[in-house]
């Protein structure tokens, strides 16, 4: 059990490091490519200084994105190499597609993007950019693909102990996927405009290249207006869908141990979440209902019943997610989604009146915004993943059945230590460099010189 706490926390501990950096990845390319679009079709140069400032940040957080993903490749073959055994075949297989494809293609065009500002046509440069943007969307769709397996397993069959794939179509096509991919794409572009609203809200109360960042912050409010809103429809279909595959998932963000019909929505419960003392309560009737099946009347599964279910389905154990993780992380995620919603919205309105430049307040509030997505971010990966306990494929290998056998907790516990300490340092690192390059803003007219050039270190980085 030691082995199996400390494998969970170390792969835990990793997953949210590497998860600040990729929705800012997903993001922020689509936001620099369309900046340097923009300077290619009008030949404007603050476009090209948008570009090269976005840019130079985009890699420093694309080099932390790449160290801190190659590790969790590791674990699957150390501290999960049962998992890898009974399902690598299957699980295998998008992970290698992202690798050889989407891996391969942004890395190489950032290379080319880099470089290439005098070297190549300002159409051809721009291309170079969307590519990368195109690799990292398409690398974050095969890492669901192979995620949405584990969420809900299809196209396989058990032969001699261990999965086999059946159908490589019902493994791409998951459906799973369809709900989860869109969250993760628009709450990337939640992040990166949120990420741009920031800084710029920051360089316009200081009145610094008020041009260029009052063009920057216009085009993300736009983005951000439009993908906080996405991400809250999507988030509607996405929790249906769950209660329909994993109820157990959504009664435990609902705290919810008894069955109800119909069922209400807790705003907040005071007291103890797992079922014993409750000391005040704030529910809206009927909601839960609403939110699950888009009608007043319906039945929510509690936990206790749900527990019953798996117990005869597949025998005695403990099926019931930590309540407490669950409810809040759901809170979390949803509260600030509708905050974010709130100031999109209402930055989109000064925006339009072209009043948003010379309202301090609302540029303070702005810049601390920044932080509201990744808190939101990691609240919904800790949802998604601690909500599927006890499984590592929901409902086909249990966490116990997918640890490794043969690695003690003291290489786990010294692995875990190591890699914590080691990430605190790059993150350290890395927010120090994005930072210092934020504050200082794009380099004067007179300075500007290739972005491949500004961050040599970092070019190695990517290596």
């Amino acid at each position: 059990m030691a082995v199996l706490f400390l494998s969970r926390l170390q792969f835990a501990a990793t997953t949210v490091y590497h998860f600040f950096f990729v929705p800012l990845t997903l993001g922020l390319s689509l936001l620099v490519a369309l900046m340097e679009t923009l300077y290619v079709r009008s030949g404007n140069e603050v476009y090209k200084r948008m570009t090269k400032f976005w840019g130079k940040l985009f890699v420093i957080n694309f080099a932390m994105g790449v160290v801190t993903g190659i590790v969790q490749e590791f674990q699957f073959g150390m501290n999960w190499s049962e998992y890898s055994r009974y399902v690598g075949d299957i699980f295998g297989a998008p992970l290698a597609i992202e690798a050889l494809l989407a891996f391969f293609l942004e890395s190489t065009f950032l290379g080319v993007w880099l470089f290439g500002w005098d070297k190549l046509s300002k159409g051809a440069h721009a291309a170079a950019f969307w590519l990368v943007a195109i690799g990292s969307n398409i690398s974050a769709l095969w890492i669901l693909i192979a995620n949405s397996f584990m969420q809900q397993p299809l196209g396989y069959v058990i032969e001699n102990g261990r999965a086999q794939m059946t159908s490589f179509f019902e493994v791409i096509f998951n459906p799973n996927i369809f709900y989860m991919f869109p969250h993760v794409f628009f709450s990337g572009l939640v992040t990166a405009s949120f990420f741009v609203i920031g800084i710029s809200a920051y360089h316009l109360l200081r009145k610094n290249e008020v041009d260029l960042f009052r063009r920057s912050i216009q085009q993300a409010v736009v983005f951000a207006a439009i993908s906080t809103v996405v991400v809250a429809i999507n988030g509607h279909s996405q929790a249906q869908h769950m209660v329909e595959m994993q109820p157990m998932k959504m009664a435990a963000a609902e705290a919810l141990w008894e069955t109800e019909e119909p069922a209400s929505f807790s705003l907040i419960t005071v007291g103890s979440l797992n079922g014993d003392s409750e000391v005040f309560s704030l529910r809206i009737p009927r909601l839960l209902c609403l939110m699950a099946y888009n009608q007043f009347e319906c039945k929510i599964k509690g936990m206790n019943e749900l527990q019953a279910e798996f117990e005869a389905l597949s025998g005695p154990g403990d099926y019931t997610p930590p309540p407490v993780i669950i409810y809040w992380t759901f809170r979390v995620m949803v509260g600030l989604g509708f905050l974010m919603i709130g100031l999109a919205l209402y930055a989109l309105f000064l925006m339009m009146g072209d009043m948003l430049p010379t309202r301090p307040l609302a540029l303070k509030i702005l810049q601390w915004a920044l932080l509201l997505p990744y808190l939101a971010n990691t609240a919904g990966w800790l949802l998604t993943e601690v909500g599927r306990f006890p499984w590592v494929v929901y409902g086909l290998v249990a966490l116990e059945d997918g640890v490794s056998t043969t690695v003690s907790a003291g290489m786990v516990a010294v692995s875990l230590i190591g890699y914590v300490l080691i990430y605190g340092v790059l993150m350290a690192a890395t927010v120090y460099l994005l930072m210092k390059y934020a504050k200082a803003g794009p380099a004067p007219v007179h300075e500007t010189i290739p972005a491949g050039e500004e961050l040599p270190s970092l070019v190695g980085a990517q290596d």
